[in-house]
Protein backbone atom coordinates (compact mmCIF):
# COMPACT_ATOMS: atom_id res chain seq x y z
CA UNK A 1 0.00 0.00 0.00
CA UNK A 2 1.61 3.15 -0.74
CA UNK A 3 1.19 6.41 1.56
CA UNK A 4 -1.19 9.37 0.38
CA UNK A 5 2.16 11.62 -0.33
CA UNK A 6 3.30 8.55 -2.89
CA UNK A 7 -0.04 8.37 -4.41
CA UNK A 8 -0.20 12.28 -5.00
CA UNK A 9 3.70 12.45 -6.28
CA UNK A 10 2.34 9.72 -9.32
CA UNK A 11 -0.65 11.20 -10.36
CA UNK A 12 1.34 15.20 -10.23
CA UNK A 13 4.65 13.16 -12.62
CA UNK A 14 1.80 11.49 -14.48
CA UNK A 15 -0.72 14.55 -15.64
CA UNK A 16 1.64 17.69 -15.09
CA UNK A 17 5.03 16.31 -16.20
CA UNK A 18 3.59 13.31 -18.82
CA UNK A 19 5.91 11.26 -17.35
CA UNK A 20 5.39 7.40 -18.12
CA UNK A 21 4.39 4.70 -15.72
CA UNK A 22 7.36 3.18 -16.44
CA UNK A 23 9.33 5.93 -15.38
CA UNK A 24 7.23 6.71 -12.57
CA UNK A 25 7.96 3.28 -11.40
CA UNK A 26 11.92 3.50 -11.73
CA UNK A 27 11.61 6.90 -9.90
CA UNK A 28 9.88 6.02 -7.07
CA UNK A 29 11.09 2.46 -6.75
CA UNK A 30 7.42 0.83 -6.63
CA UNK A 31 5.79 -1.69 -9.30
CA UNK A 32 4.22 -0.08 -12.49
CA UNK A 33 0.93 -1.87 -11.46
CA UNK A 34 0.88 -0.33 -8.36
CA UNK A 35 1.34 3.04 -10.56
CA UNK A 36 -1.51 2.38 -12.85
CA UNK A 37 -3.71 1.68 -10.14
CA UNK A 38 -2.62 5.03 -8.75
CA UNK A 39 -3.52 6.70 -11.43
CA UNK A 40 -6.89 4.80 -12.02
CA UNK A 41 -7.63 5.64 -8.61
CA UNK A 42 -10.02 8.84 -8.32
CA UNK A 43 -9.40 8.87 -4.43
CA UNK A 44 -6.68 8.61 -2.54
CA UNK A 45 -5.78 5.72 -0.50
CA UNK A 46 -7.25 5.28 3.04
CA UNK A 47 -5.25 4.57 6.12
CA UNK A 48 -6.21 0.93 7.29
CA UNK A 49 -5.09 0.97 10.71
CA UNK A 50 -5.58 -1.31 13.86
CA UNK A 51 -8.82 0.83 15.21
CA UNK A 52 -10.53 -2.52 14.41
CA UNK A 53 -8.61 -4.46 16.97
CA UNK A 54 -8.45 -1.98 19.41
CA UNK A 55 -12.33 -2.17 19.82
CA UNK A 56 -12.23 -5.59 20.24
CA UNK A 57 -9.61 -5.90 23.11
CA UNK A 58 -11.74 -6.52 25.95
CA UNK A 59 -13.59 -9.11 24.19
CA UNK A 60 -10.52 -10.99 23.55
CA UNK A 61 -9.02 -10.68 27.08
CA UNK A 62 -12.67 -12.03 28.43
CA UNK A 63 -11.76 -15.26 25.90
CA UNK A 64 -8.56 -15.59 27.33
CA UNK A 65 -9.26 -15.39 30.81
CA UNK A 66 -11.59 -17.75 30.69
CA UNK A 67 -9.20 -20.81 28.11
CA UNK A 68 -5.67 -18.76 27.53
CA UNK A 69 -4.80 -21.62 25.25
CA UNK A 70 -7.51 -20.56 22.82
CA UNK A 71 -6.43 -20.90 19.39
CA UNK A 72 -6.80 -17.63 17.61
CA UNK A 73 -9.03 -18.68 14.92
CA UNK A 74 -11.45 -19.78 17.33
CA UNK A 75 -11.30 -15.98 18.79
CA UNK A 76 -12.58 -15.15 15.59
CA UNK A 77 -15.05 -16.91 15.11
CA UNK A 78 -16.30 -15.66 18.51
CA UNK A 79 -16.07 -12.27 18.02
CA UNK A 80 -17.06 -12.74 14.76
CA UNK A 81 -13.72 -10.85 13.27
CA UNK A 82 -14.37 -9.60 9.50
CA UNK A 83 -10.68 -8.80 8.81
CA UNK A 84 -7.35 -10.00 8.63
CA UNK A 85 -6.42 -12.93 10.78
CA UNK A 86 -2.82 -11.78 11.14
CA UNK A 87 -3.82 -8.61 12.69
CA UNK A 88 -5.72 -10.77 15.27
CA UNK A 89 -2.91 -13.45 16.04
CA UNK A 90 -0.75 -10.53 16.77
CA UNK A 91 -2.98 -8.96 19.13
CA UNK A 92 -3.82 -12.41 20.87
CA UNK A 93 -0.21 -12.72 20.94
CA UNK A 94 0.51 -9.59 22.71
CA UNK A 95 -2.31 -9.92 25.15
CA UNK A 96 -1.07 -13.67 25.95
CA UNK A 97 1.89 -12.37 26.61
CA UNK A 98 0.46 -9.73 29.22
CA UNK A 99 -1.99 -12.67 30.55
CA UNK A 100 1.31 -14.94 31.51
CA UNK A 101 3.22 -11.99 33.05
CA UNK A 102 -0.05 -11.43 35.04
CA UNK A 103 0.21 -14.55 36.49
CA UNK A 104 3.74 -15.85 36.39
CA UNK A 105 5.66 -15.80 40.32
CA UNK A 106 7.54 -13.29 41.33
CA UNK A 107 10.59 -13.65 39.86
CA UNK A 108 12.82 -16.70 40.80
CA UNK A 109 16.07 -17.19 42.44
CA UNK A 110 18.59 -16.76 38.82
CA UNK A 111 20.68 -18.93 40.68
CA UNK A 112 18.73 -21.82 41.26
CA UNK A 113 17.68 -22.00 37.29
CA UNK A 114 18.51 -24.84 35.04
CA UNK A 115 20.30 -22.99 32.72
CA UNK A 116 22.85 -21.36 36.09
CA UNK A 117 23.27 -24.82 37.27
CA UNK A 118 23.98 -26.06 33.99
CA UNK A 119 26.61 -23.29 33.85
CA UNK A 120 27.86 -23.44 37.29
CA UNK A 121 28.60 -27.53 36.37
CA UNK A 122 30.59 -26.55 33.22
CA UNK A 123 32.74 -23.94 34.56
CA UNK A 124 33.67 -26.02 37.66
CA UNK A 125 34.69 -29.35 34.88
CA UNK A 126 36.74 -27.13 32.48
CA UNK A 127 38.96 -26.10 35.41
CA UNK A 128 40.01 -29.56 36.05
CA UNK A 129 42.62 -31.33 33.59
CA UNK A 130 41.04 -35.21 34.62
CA UNK A 131 38.25 -33.76 32.03
CA UNK A 132 40.59 -32.98 29.22
CA UNK A 133 42.44 -36.21 29.40
CA UNK A 134 45.87 -34.45 30.03
CA UNK A 135 46.36 -35.42 33.55
CA UNK A 136 50.06 -36.64 34.77
CA UNK A 137 51.27 -40.09 35.98
CA UNK A 138 52.03 -40.38 39.11
CA UNK A 139 55.87 -40.77 37.65
CA UNK A 140 56.04 -37.94 35.75
CA UNK A 141 54.76 -35.56 38.46
CA UNK A 142 57.85 -33.68 38.22
CA UNK A 143 57.73 -33.10 34.40
CA UNK A 144 55.32 -32.26 32.28
CA UNK A 145 53.20 -33.94 29.32
CA UNK A 146 54.81 -32.44 26.92
CA UNK A 147 58.45 -33.36 27.88
CA UNK A 148 58.11 -37.11 28.78
CA UNK A 149 58.25 -37.36 24.54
Amino acid sequence: MISVEDWAEIRRLHRAEQMPVRAIARRLGIARNTVRRAIADDAPPKCQGAEGSIAVKPQISELLEQCPEMPATVIAERIAWDRGLTVLKDQVRDLRRAYARSLAPEAADHRTSPRSIAASVMRSSAGSTASRGTALSPRDTTSSPSATK
